[in-house]
């Protein structure tokens, strides 16, 4: 009985050794080259390692409300709850099949009990004799598919890596999230500031209005004039309940965000409190593949697809599995646990294709083309990466230079407007200068605070674009 206890022992030994030193099928995964850019198209001369991407989020915005907005977004976002427990899903996913690696021990117990027939195919029964049977077992039962092609290991390989996967897809909504809120936060700035422009206008075009109707009145402008100082009031309170509803929306948009209901939202500083530098350092090329989160999950969705290969090989090769019990079985339940009682079985099996229509043959296709979409789409994002540093760069740096350009022109039209005022009191001019002049003072002030908005979103998406938000 010890002798073949101890076989059994070196038999359980050495086909552990035969599993932990089993060959792995498949490729193994090396990351593709992928040649960068030495520089950032639109980068300013001399780049170095310093990246506007790696600072954080709380050193860029001095503005303690929006601050405190982003904070609450990152608590209460909807689409980051998604994620985050996309990720639970995800990392529950990989330890479900990581324990697929190990042998399952399960106890099991059980009651038979039988009658058979005194009168039935058993010619051997003596009529009226006993034929009940009832009796009870009760055991450990051990199953084990021994990995000896890596066919499991490489499915534990495609499950981290979609959990990382998902993992990179988390900080990229965070990514995401820090700027959509600057951005409406911006914007809804942007709106008040268009809705004062507009008030102003509107002050302004009431009091010509008067100034031209007294006029009118004593005989010194006409009729057209006073129709011309009108056009100018209806158009500056035309803009007020656009701006009034373009603040709403923006409110309404910054509070789902939040997580919160619609509502009012607090302010912290004018659009024109926020200074910018007027260059931003976009680091190394090559850095920028490790920053992004999306090409990182990209790469996790390449080696998974990789690891899908060896999983698909593993088939050609025998299934090698090995089951087992060990327990007792008696009519006594008090006997169950005895000497005489005890039985155990070993049940190793192997399956090993022979004919199943080329099936393996397409799946391992199948495999192959799909990790070859992965590289494609790993280097798709790669790619796009670089264009959105690039039209970030491009749209901050021309943005910027456009905005002072109209600062120009609203200096230029508000002379022009105070010039207009002077010459239509002095007679000199009709009101149609005027109102030109006040008209396009208004348009430009208008496009100033868009411009200025414009250079505020593209310094932020700047900064998303070269990953920067998720420390």
């Amino acid at each position: 009985m010890r002798t073949r206890a101890m076989n059994f022992t070196r038999g359980g030994i050495a086909l552990t050794l035969l599993f932990a030193t089993g060959c792995v099928v498949g490729p193994n995964y090396k990351r593709p080259v992928v040649k960068t850019p030495e520089v950032f198209r639109g980068a300013a001369p001399g780049a170095d390692q310093e990246s506007l991407g790696d600072k954080k989020w709380a050193e860029l915005f001095q503005d303690e409300v929006l601050k405190q907005d982003i904070e609450t977004a990152l608590k209460n976002n909807f689409d980051l709850a998604i994620a985050t427990e996309r990720v639970e899903e995800a990392r529950a996913r990989y330890r479900i099949t990581g324990a697929s690696r190990f042998p399952f021990l399960n106890a099991t117990a059980g009651f038979t009990a039988t009658r058979s027939s005194t009168i039935g195919s058993n010619k051997m029964a003596q009529p009226g004799a006993d034929m009940d049977v009832s009796y009870t077992q009760a055991g450990g039962a051990l199953s084990w598919e021994l990995d000896l092609w890596g066919k499991l290991r490489r499915q534990n390989e495609a499950a981290r890596a979609q959990y990382l996967a998902t993992e990179e897809a988390r900080r990229g909504v965070i990514v995401s999230l820090v700027s959509d809120v600057a951005t409406t936060y911006f914007t809804l700035r942007e709106r008040d500031l268009e809705l004062e422009i507009a008030r102003a206008t509107q002050q302004i075009a009431e009091q010509n209005l008067k100034l031209v109707k007294l006029r009118h009145d004593r005989g010194a402008a006409t009729g057209l004039a006073v129709q011309q100082a009108e056009q100018l009031l209806y158009s500056a309170q035309a803009q007020i309940p656009r701006a009034q509803r373009d603040i709403v929306q923006a409110e309404d948009a910054l509070n789902l965000l939040m997580g919160n209901m619609p509502g009012d939202v607090a302010r912290g500083q004018a659009v024109d409190d926020f200074g910018l530098p007027p260059e931003v350092p976009a680091g190394l090329p090559s850095s920028l593949l490790e920053r992004r989160p999306d090409i990182r999950a990209a790469e996790q969705q390449l080696i998974s697809a990789n690891a899908q290969i060896g999983v698909a090989r593993a088939y050609y090769f025998p299934q090698i599995s090995l089951t087992g019990f060990l327990g007792g079985q008696s009519r006594a339940l008090t006997e169950i646990f005895t000497g005489p009682a005890r039985f155990w079985t070993v049940a190793p099996s192997a399956i090993l294709p022979i004919f199943n229509a080329g099936q393996i043959r397409v799946a391992v296709k199948l495999s192959e083309a799909q990790k070859r979409e992965m590289l494609v789409n790993y280097r798709k994002t790669i790619y796009n990466a670089f264009r959105e540093v690039s039209d970030a760069l491009a749209a901050y740096d021309r943005g910027r230079e456009q905005r002072k350009q109209q600062e120009n022109l609203v200096r230029a039209a508000t002379e022009a407007a105070r010039l207009s005022h002077m010459r239509y009191e002095g007679g000199l001019d009709s009101y149609l200068q005027v109102l030109d002049a006040e008209r396009t003072l208004f348009q430009a002030r208008l496009s100033l605070a868009q411009l200025r908005l414009a250079e505020l979103q593209s310094f932020v998406q700047l900064y998303r674009a070269l990953g920067g938000g998720w420390q």
